[in-house]
């Protein structure tokens, strides 16, 4: 069983941008055995999270990026202090494209290929953006953008 951590934290805000995050208040590296990035799930204010620690800032210093459906689900604002319970994540993390862009995957070899060597968070972002389109029209150019991109070996 992976070791859990509790603390309370401040949940620091960017000054130029609506981006959040959090300085991890232990040693990353005794706890988890890495110094490379970790990823992890947990809590925030009892709202669920999986996310990754990764190192930032110096010697033993790691931070979480807190995103907004995070934030909103914590009914946690940047400059308030959260409930952190966060453990090692150690189940696969895997990203399924939606059927309409797996099938224009499917029709594209070389699209396909690069889908596979794409990272989680790669894939989450590609999938991301065309769940998250509002209308048809905008849902088929953001695959058919995504599959170009992928064709060409281009990250997001």
């Amino acid at each position: 069983m992976p070791p859990t951590k509790r603390f309370r934290v401040l949940l620091e805000k960017h000054e130029s941008s609506e981006a959040t995050g959090i300085k991890i208040p232990f040693d990353v590296q005794k706890v988890f055995g890495t110094r490379a990035r970790v990823p992890v799930r947990g809590t925030i204010n009892g709202f669920p999270f999986r996310s990754s620690i990764f190192p930032m800032g110096g010697e033993g210093c790691y931070y979480m990026a807190v995103n907004k459906q995070t934030r909103e689900g914590a009914k946690a604002k940047g400059g308030e202090t959260i409930s952190v319970l966060m453990e090692r994540d150690e189940e696969p993390r895997t990203i399924t494209p939606p059927p309409d862009f797996a099938k224009a995957l499917k029709a594209n070899k070389a699209a396909q290929a690069m889908w596979e060597k794409l990272s989680y968070t790669h894939r989450k972002e590609h999938a991301r953006a065309i769940e998250e389109a509002k209308r048809p029209e905008t849902r088929a150019r953001r695959i058919e953008k995504a599959v170009a991109q992928l064709a060409a070996g281009k990250k997001p």
